[in-house]
């Protein structure tokens, strides 16, 4: 469940107003980057709300773009105090995509398209191990177990009763015939699929083989939206080493189109439900 401040949304709203007063000094990032003696990449950073900004960049950045108003500083300097605070997730050590974590935390929906596994959110911990544990046959038993327990908890946003994260999953059909962890754990990850799919908040649909060639051919991906509309949409795209962050109007508008004709060739909800069940009886025979 989202804490009353997240550090990953006010490092993003920090990013956006301070580039909003850069842009309204009518400076380039690298001007600003020559006044204050630090890399163009640094200015970039705390602009796109990657790194942590401290009190003293905020300070700095209101010197250069001639904030007076000391109002408008002491609110800078707070959101840049609160955005190096911890989130829940740092309790569990280093997680190559906490900066995901914390947007999913703070979202208020969240579209996915998922080709080859469950989506994370819905994963049993018996699949979620499973999943984690090939993707990363180097990972330690620790690891794997940190992982899952960090999925795990990402989970209670879809059962929280004050502000349920509104899911909206296509899962390629691929990910219900993949049998990950034996027949037992896929039959019990469908069931549980199932259960999910029947909460009002979550919406499940199955593209099946037989829809051909789709736009999402080229890979998972997701899309967060935000309950103040000060925080812009942001397309995820989950990568072996490294992810991607869109928040270009151009690029949100492009993968939103995308999902919308993967949702019109999915099969219905209704047909997605006996769809899903007809797959778990196959792992039952099995």
């Amino acid at each position: 469940m989202a804490s009353s401040v997240n550090p990953t949304v006010r490092r993003r709203r920090l990013g956006q107003e301070l580039r909003r007063l850069r842009e309204q000094r009518g400076m380039t990032a690298e001007e600003v980057a020559d006044r204050l003696l630090v890399s163009q990449s640094k200015i970039s950073r705390l602009e796109n709300g990657r790194r942590s900004i401290s009190q003293r960049d905020v300070r700095d950045l209101c010197g250069v773009y001639e904030v007076d108003d000391p109002r408008i500083v002491d609110s800078l300097m707070q959101m840049a105090k609160e955005s190096r605070q911890q989130g829940w997730w740092h309790a569990f050590g280093d997680i190559p995509y906490s900066v995901y974590i914390g947007l999913e935390t703070d979202a208020a929906s969240l579209r996915v398209y998922e080709p080859q596994v469950m989506p994370g959110l819905l994963q049993t911990p018996q699949y979620a191990e499973a999943v984690v544990a090939g993707a990363l046959p180097e990972a330690s038993a620790e690891d794997v177990e940190k992982r899952v327990k960090v999925r795990l908890r990402r989970q209670e946003r879809i059962h929280d009763r004050k502000s349920p994260l509104r899911l909206w999953a296509v899962i390629d059909e691929a990910a219900l015939r993949r049998t990950v962890g034996g027949r037992q754990i896929m039959r019990d990850q469908l069931e549980h699929l199932l259960e999910l799919s029947r909460l009002p908040h979550v919406t499940v649909q199955v593209l099946p083989f037989a829809m051909g060639a789709h736009p999402g051919l080229n890979g998972q991906y997701a899309i967060l939206e935000f309950p103040d509309a000060a925080d812009s949409t942001v397309v995820y795209l989950e990568g072996v080493t490294s992810d991607l962050y869109l928040e270009k109007a151009g690029d949100v508008h492009s993968y939103s189109v995308m999902y919308e004709h993967l949702r019109a060739q999915a099969l219905n909800v209704e047909q997605t439900r006996e769809f899903v069940e007809d797959i778990a009886k196959e792992y039952t025979r099995g």
